[in-house]
């Protein structure tokens, strides 16, 4: 398979998949319900829900400050800003194209180099990476006796331990393989592997590792409340256990790797993790659909503002090479 064939593929699997699971969440929910559930809902909690999802943004672009000052970049917070907006738009047409662009505005506008750029960003990937997986963790560990109740309602506890013990084994093994091979995959994943790490380990060494610290926790503090604010649009919803509502939210962050911004994946995530606690199916895939549709709308409005207000904004100063 040649270069150009990868790179189609990569842009239209996604669409193509999100499309089909647009088509089979409305053949699960009908339109004309999900309109019923939008003419109903309340919306100061969806609006409210925007504004913490503005929150994270904007903190997201202050946080990214922190990284490039150690490196001789005083970064005018309004590039930044746009810059992360622009990212996420770019982002719903194609995968991973949107950090390519972060990095290229601030090589254009703020004279950073484009490697150095995307580090910062790679490096700010890994610790959202550790912040979700401690979600996940304080997630299990908090229902655990509820997550281990329903798989065995389910499933052979037999099954269940020999699936563990199959998965611990074949870990084990492939560390091994990936440790003592000189393969040419092999070298790429021990390569990433020790690259997660230092990059987790830079976040400690910089100046103001507390306060990027502390904007990482109201970042994921913010989309986790935006996430259960927004709940309280749908009347169905009302009374939604936390446990619901965590595992709701990581199921949908995984799904929004799925499809580009996680367009017809969202609602189904959301679905999926609402059925474990027995939430019907109509208004679960209606929450979904107002929680992505209202913050698909904030990415749109400010991200088209961002692409078009930034040359506008640096018109006094030259591009840099």
């Amino acid at each position: 398979m040649n270069k150009y064939t990868k790179n189609i593929l990569k842009v239209s699997l996604p669409l193509l998949l999100g499309v089909f699971l647009v088509w089979y969440s409305m053949s699960k929910v009908s339109l004309s319900e999900l309109l019923v559930y939008a003419k109903n809902a309340d919306y100061t909690w969806i609006v409210l829900g925007m504004f913490l999802g503005l929150l994270s943004h904007l903190s997201r672009a202050y946080r990214w400050r922190f990284q490039l000052e150690p490196m001789g970049y005083n970064v005018k917070l309004g590039n930044s800003i746009m810059a992360v907006f622009a990212t996420y738009l770019i982002n719903y047409t194609i995968p991973r194209a949107g950090e390519v662009a972060r990095a290229s505005i601030l090589t254009n506008y703020e004279g950073v180099p484009f490697e150095k750029g995307f580090g910062t960003i790679v490096a700010e990937r890994i610790a959202d990476m550790i912040v979700m997986l401690g979600i996940i963790g304080i997630t299990l560990f908090l229902q655990f006796d509820f997550i281990y109740g329903f798989l065995i309602e389910r499933f052979d506890t037999t099954k269940i331990l020999v699936a563990i013990v199959v998965g611990l084994i074949l870990i084990f093994l492939f560390s091994k393989f990936i440790n003592k091979s000189q393969s040419k995959f092999a070298l790429k994943i021990r390569s990433f592997i020790v690259g997660l790490i230092e990059g987790g380990l830079s976040i400690f060494k910089m100046k103001k590792k507390w306060a990027f610290i502390a904007h990482t926790l109201f970042i994921w503090g913010m989309y986790l409340l935006m996430f259960y604010v927004t709940s309280f649009a749908i009347i169905d919803l009302e009374g939604i256990s936390a446990g619901a509502v965590l595992i709701g939210f990581i199921s949908a962050s995984f799904s929004i790797a799925a499809t580009n911004g996680g367009i017809g994946s969202y609602p189904l995530a959301i679905y999926a993790a609402f059925s474990i606690f027995g939430i019907q199916e109509e208004p679960s895939i209606a929450f979904g659909w107002i929680m992505w549709s209202s913050q698909t709308l904030l990415i749109i409005l400010f991200g088209g503002l961002s692409l078009v207000y930034l040359p506008i904004y640096n018109r006094n100063k030259k591009n840099m090479p």
